[in-house]
């Protein structure tokens, strides 16, 4: 189950970035509140994770699925370059969470 709590802080990690891009200094109160809900939600769901999860190995995943997600996002909906050179990082990225997943002892 530790895993799905991290799945889910990493889901809304990337809901408060985006929030945080949108919300305008907080004159849009939709994104606003949204970027408040995602990052109260966000460390919530994180520290469930961390009673039965490695902290460096939890961090390490809970930012890679933020980091991954919010790239994707950028490419997709802001016009943010999506170049082979930072897909292939993103894969980089990615291999490094499954070896983390891998070899965490539980």
């Amino acid at each position: 189950m530790n895993w799905i709590y991290l799945l889910l802080a990493g889901v809304f990690e990337i809901g408060w970035t985006i929030g945080l891009k949108q919300m305008n200094d907080h004159k849009n109160l939709l994104w606003t509140v949204i970027f408040y809900i995602s990052i109260i939600t966000s460390f919530y769901f994180l520290k469930l994770a961390l009673k039965a999860t490695p902290i460096g190995t939890a961090y390490a995943i809970y930012t890679s699925i933020g980091a991954i997600g919010t790239v994707i996002i950028g490419m997709l909906f802001f016009k943010e370059p999506a170049t082979l050179i930072r897909i292939g990082f993103i894969l980089l990225i990615i291999t490094g969470v499954i070896g983390l997943k891998i070899t965490s002892i539980h």
